[in-house]
């Protein structure tokens, strides 16, 4: 295999786009001031406390802390969440509520939510869950499709993409940004460190992330 292109982020033009996969497991455009997360899952452990699996409670600590710093670097104008920001409606305790409805002010920005499966059926207090919408050349949704304009790109998040790299007992798993250029579909990784993943089939072009790096897979 050759060597995999390595840095702290890749970029992808789509349409005059310009796009950037970002280690974080963000991406940013920067023409726009948008920046694209999905599948943070908080309030996951507290959601498997409550049906006795005794996971530790600082996880959503350390991806909001992630989301403040990102924003403070790169001082986005909107950042939009492409669904999944909780687990479940269980582990959506009064601190978490008091932290999401406190994000807009410490963001220092817009905060959107388009709705994910994991949303359905909870009520957060000013960041109402919406539907798929165009953003330019983006098709922003949670679960991936194929936009009906072929100058679109959809951006879409719920698979959580990993790679596979190497083979039998020595393979790797890590997460991935995914693009299938036939399809028109950007898969992000899950910005949520409380996450498993799923390997992408053929077809999909990957840029992993190890070592706080974005590596072009050939």
């Amino acid at each position: 295999m050759e060597a995999a292109a390595a840095s702290v982020r890749a970029s992808l033009a789509w349409h005059g786009t310009r796009l950037e996969l970002l280690a974080q497991r963000a991406l940013w455009q920067p023409d726009a001031g948008l920046l694209l997360v999905a599948d943070l899952h908080l309030g996951k452990a507290e959601s498997f406390q409550a049906s006795g699996i005794p996971l530790p409670s600082d996880g959503d600590l350390g991806n909001l802390n992630q989301l403040l710093e990102l924003a403070a670097q790169l001082q986005p104008e909107r950042v939009i969440v492409l669904g999944d920001l909780i687990h479940s409606r269980s582990g959506l305790t009064g601190e978490l509520r008091d932290k999401i409805r406190a994000l807009p002010s410490l963001l220092g920005c817009a905060l959107e939510l388009i709705g994910g499966n994991h949303d359905q059926g909870s009520w957060l207090e000013g960041l109402a869950a919406g539907p798929c919408r165009r953003s330019g050349n983006l098709w922003l949704s949670h679960e991936p499709n194929t936009p009906d304009h072929h100058d679109l790109l959809n951006v879409a998040g719920h698979v959580h993409p990993v790679a596979v790299l190497g083979h039998g007992g020595d393979r790797l798993r890590l997460p991935c940004f995914a693009l299938h250029r036939a399809k028109r579909q950007l898969l992000l990784p899950a910005f949520g460190a409380l996450t498993g993943g799923y390997a992408v089939s053929a077809g999909y072009q990957c840029w992993v992330i190890a070592d706080a790096q974005v590596l072009a897979v050939p």
